[in-house]
């Protein structure tokens, strides 16, 4: 490990936490500025044995594009719950569904797990000890297979162009 990456292991949220100082005290007189930026020092330097290895993007153009198509389906599925829930009476069908996952890596993992639960009428239940499959529970599914085919397509396929994994 680099020198600098042993003072400053994370340059970005030592320059937060300085910013985050500033604001919350409303001052930028030069103490404020000092005490920010020795705790933008010292709490990442502090904490870095809880931070996972660097994330290594094979594909960093298809981050953005994934992050808009994420957007886009919170935006749908938020329109598509608000429909069920205060639509007229219709039975719903929720049900538990196993993903088989074919991505590895913790962080990769984690990542579909937050998009599944981040998208309305779905929630990440529980990802097996093995780590090879996500339980999901849908709030309303007419076909499990479906359900799996669209994860499996939309989040987790990218996910691994991203990450190579």
């Amino acid at each position: 490990m680099p020198d600098r990456m042993r003072l400053l292991p994370h340059p970005v949220l030592s320059v937060f936490l300085l910013l985050v100082w500033l604001l919350l005290n409303n001052s930028a007189a030069p103490g404020q500025i000092l005490l920010g930026a020795l705790l933008g020092l010292l709490i990442p330097l502090f904490s870095r044995r809880f931070w996972p290895e660097r994330l290594v993007f094979a594909r960093p153009g298809l981050v953005l594009r994934f992050t808009g198509l994420v957007l886009k389906d919170i935006i749908l599925a938020n329109f598509g719950v608000a429909r069920v829930v205060l639509g007229p009476l219709q039975a719903i069908q929720p049900a538990f569904v196993r993903v088989p996952l074919d991505i590895r890596g913790d962080f990769p993992i984690t990542l579909l797990a937050s998009v599944v639960s981040l998208t309305p009428g779905t929630v990440s239940a529980d990802i097996d000890a093995e780590r090879r499959c996500l339980l999901v529970h849908a709030l309303n599914v007419d076909d499990p297979q479906a359900l799996v085919r669209e994860i499996k397509g939309r989040y987790e396929a990218p996910i691994k162009e991203i990450f190579a994994c």
